[in-house]
């Protein structure tokens, strides 16, 4: 993966627009700060919070993410192993979503995030200047 990619800023949880600093304060299995968004990126200052409720909007993409899980159970149960009961199909993606939820809550975020904050070359080196001064 390459820097410079949403992609890359997505699954390393980096900054949307320097790809250095961190996204959030914590990791996503940190059950204290679940989620929880830093204020601003450490490396180019970029606020991450465009306006107040910026994150409601990850909710679209926390719902999208749950139904990607569920089909991805359903379909691997139904095609890969023969004659598996709806009750053991409803247990596994009860269980994957306790057991992904926070992950899928943070990654939501991170990709909201990048669905409005471009990638800026360029931000690197204003961070660098502002870190060093």
């Amino acid at each position: 993966m390459k820097k410079g990619t949403k992609i890359y800023s997505i699954l390393h949880f980096k900054c949307p627009q320097c790809q250095e600093g961190a996204f959030l304060i914590s990791t996503p299995y940190d059950l204290r700060k679940l989620g929880d968004v830093r204020e601003e990126c450490d490396f180019c200052g970029l606020k991450y919070a465009k306006e107040p409720g910026f994150y409601y909007g990850a909710m679209y993409v926390s719902y999208g993410l749950g139904v990607v899980l569920f089909v991805t159970i359903w379909a691997s149960c139904n095609w890969f192993f023969n004659d598996v009961s709806v009750w053991l199909q409803i247990g596994l993606v009860v269980i994957f979503s306790i057991l992904l939820g926070p992950y899928l809550f943070a990654l939501s975020k991170i990709i909201w995030a990048n669905l409005f904050i471009k990638y800026d070359a360029h931000a690197k080196l204003d961070g660098q200047a502002k870190t060093h001064s």
